[in-house]
C-alpha cells in the first residue's frame, strides 16, 4: 500500500513516503524499549509539564495543523481547527488528572496494609484511522504517556503528514524521542509488530475487519487490546421532542466530518406523528448544505477521504435502491475531480435488507418510521453495532427506558453523541470493546497490581 498524501478534493498526489524497512522498524522497537526503562521512572509532574507544552504547541499552530488534516483527508477546515483544539483539551485533561487517576488506592483487608497500584506496562501500539487523524491519536497518546507507557503509532496510510506532525509536536514538547514514535508502515507489517515481545498491548480504531484481525493476532500472544470499531448509531425522535432542536442537531450529527464518523447518527428513527414534518424539514436542511473545497470557510461538506470510500458508499446506496429504498435527495457521486458525494437521504428501507444492518460511512442518512417507543427501541437495537445512540424526548419515563434499554456504549438524551475526555468512550457488540478517555481509558493499559503486607 502506498503511503502518500493524495488531496481528496483534487486527486493530486502531493507527497509520497517510503515505508520503513525491517532494520528501521527494529531500531524503533529497540529505542522504545530502551526509553521505557527510563521514562517509566519520570514523575507525573514532569510528564504533565510536557503534555501541557504539547497543548500549547497545538493551539499556537492550530491552523497549520488543521490545513494538514484538510489536505490529507478532506475535512472542512473549520472542523479541522476544532479538532486541534479538542486535542489540546485532552492533553490538559490528562496532564491535570492522571496523577489522581493512577494514585494508590488503599483497601481495608486483614493485612496491615493493602492497596491497588497502577503501573505502566511498556510499549503500546496504536493503529489509528484517517477520519480524525489528530484526535484519535491524542486521545490514545495523552493517557498512555501520562501512565508512563511509550507509544508506537501506525497511522492510516493516507495521512502520513499528520502522523509525522503529531510525533514532532510531542518531541518539541519535551517528551523523549523514544516515548512516542510514528512508524510509516503498511497494514501488512502490523502483525509482526504485535507479535514482537517488546510491544505489550495494542489499540485500534477502524473497521470490523481490521479490529478482528488485530485481536486475533494479539490473542495468540495473550496481549491486551482495545478496539473502537464501526457504528450505525440510531437517532430516535419521539412525540414530546423539541423538534426544532432535533432537526437542527440531526444535520450536524450526520454530516460532521462529511459523514465520516463512527459515532455519527446514521439511522433516524422517528415516531409516526412527527415523521412527515421531520422528513420534509430534514430534506430542506440537507439541500442547503454547501459541498465543495474543504479549505473554504463556507464549505459544509468536503470530499470523502479516498476514491475507494466513494466507490463503496455509492455501491451501498445503489444496493439500497435495488432493495426497495427511495432516494429523497442525492444518491450518486457528483462526478469531476475529487471524491465528492452529496448529502443523501434514503427512506422506505426494508428492515430485513443488508442496508438496514450496515454502516454507511459518508453523508447518507437513513430514515425509518415507527409507531411506538417499543418499536423504536427494537429497531435501534437491531444491528450488529452498539457504539452510541441519541434519543429525543422530554418524557422522564421514556428517557429512563432509553438509557436502560438501548444497546450502546453511550446514550445521549436530547443531544448528539460525542466524545468527551471526562467520560469513557467505546462500544459493545461489533463496535468493539474496552474504553478510551476518562479514568477508565487510562486504566486500560496499566498493570493493576494488588499490594498486600502482613
Amino acid at each position: 500500500m502506498a503511503i502518500a498524501t493524495i488531496n481528496p478534493a483534487t486527486g493530486e498526489t502531493v507527497k509520497v513516503f517510503e515505508a520503513l524497512t525491517a532494520p528501521q522498524i527494529e531500531q524503533a522497537l529497540a529505542l522504545a524499549q530502551q526509553t521505557f526503562e527510563q521514562y517509566r521512572h519520570t514523575t507525573f509532574e514532569q510528564r504533565s509539564q510536557w503534555l501541557h507544552a504539547a497543548a500549547q504547541i497545538l493551539e499556537a499552530e492550530e491552523e497549520t495543523f488543521a490545513k494538514v488534516m484538510t489536505l490529507e483527508m478532506g475535512k472542512p477546515l473549520q472542523a479541522a481547527i476544532s479538532e486541534v483544539k479538542k486535542c489540546a483539551a485532552v492533553c490538559r485533561f490528562y496532564a491535570d488528572h492522571a496523577a489522581k487517576f493512577l494514585a494508590d488506592v488503599p483497601v481495608q483487608t486483614d493485612a496491615s496494609l493493602s492497596l491497588v497500584r497502577y503501573q505502566p506496562i511498556g510499549a503500546v501500539l496504536a493503529v489509528m484511522p484517517w477520519n480524525f487523524p489528530f484526535w484519535q491519536v491524542f486521545r490514545f497518546a495523552a493517557p498512555a504517556l501520562m501512565a508512563g507507557n511509550v507509544g508506537l503509532l501506525k497511522h492510516a496510510s493516507n495521512v502520513p503528514q499528520c502522523a509525522l506532525a503529531i510525533e514532532s509536536i510531542l518531541h518539541q514538547a519535551g517528551f523523549p524521542k523514544g516515548a512516542f514514535q510514528t512508524l510509516l508502515i503498511g497494514a501488512d507489517q502490523v502483525a509482526d509488530l504485535v507479535m514482537d515481545e517488546r510491544v505489550k498491548a495494542a489499540t485500534l480504531t477502524g473497521s470490523e475487519l481490521a479490529g478482528a484481525s488485530l485481536a486475533a493476532i494479539a490473542g495468540k500472544q495473550i496481549k491486551k487490546v482495545v478496539l473502537e470499531l464501526g457504528g450505525s448509531d440510531p437517532f430516535i425522535v419521539l412525540a414530546s421532542a423539541d423538534l426544532e432542536a432535533a432537526i437542527a442537531t440531526a444535520v450536524t450529527a450526520r454530516m460532521l466530518n462529511s459523514g465520516q464518523s463512527c459515532i455519527a447518527a446514521k439511522r433516524f428513527i422517528v415516531i409516526d406523528t412527527l415523521y412527515d414534518e421531520f422528513e420534509t424539514r430534514l430534506v430542506e436542511k440537507y439541500q442547503a448544505l454547501k459541498v465543495g473545497d474543504p479549505m473554504l470557510p463556507e464549505t459544509d461538506i468536503g470530499p470523502l477521504a479516498t476514491p475507494g470510500i466513494l466507490k463503496d458508499l455509492d455501491q451501498q446506496v445503489q444496493t439500497a435502491i435495488q432493495q426497495g429504498a427511495r432516494v429523497l435527495i442525492g444518491g450518486k457521486p457528483l462526478g469531476g475531480a475529487g471524491n465528492f458525494y452529496p448529502p443523501t437521504i434514503l427512506t422506505e428501507i426494508p428492515l430485513g435488507s443488508s442496508t438496514a444492518q450496515e454502516e454507511l460511512f459518508g453523508p447518507v442518512a437513513m430514515l425509518f418510521r415507527v409507531a411506538t417507543l417499543d418499536e423504536a427501541i427494537q429497531l435501534a437495537n437491531s444491528t450488529p453495532f452498539g457504539l452510541g445512540a441519541s434519543a429525543w424526548t422530554t418524557d422522564a419515563a421514556e428517557q429512563e427506558r432509553l438509557t436502560h434499554e438501548l444497546e450502546a456504549g453511550s446514550v445521549f438524551i436530547n443531544s448528539m453523541v460525542k466524545s468527551d475526555p471526562r467520560l469513557p468512550f467505546g462500544g459493545i457488540k461489533r463496535s468493539g470493546f474496552g474504553r478510551e478517555l476518562s479514568i477508565q481509558g487510562i486504566h486500560e493499559f496499566v498493570n493493576i497490581k494488588t499490594v498486600w503486607m502482613k
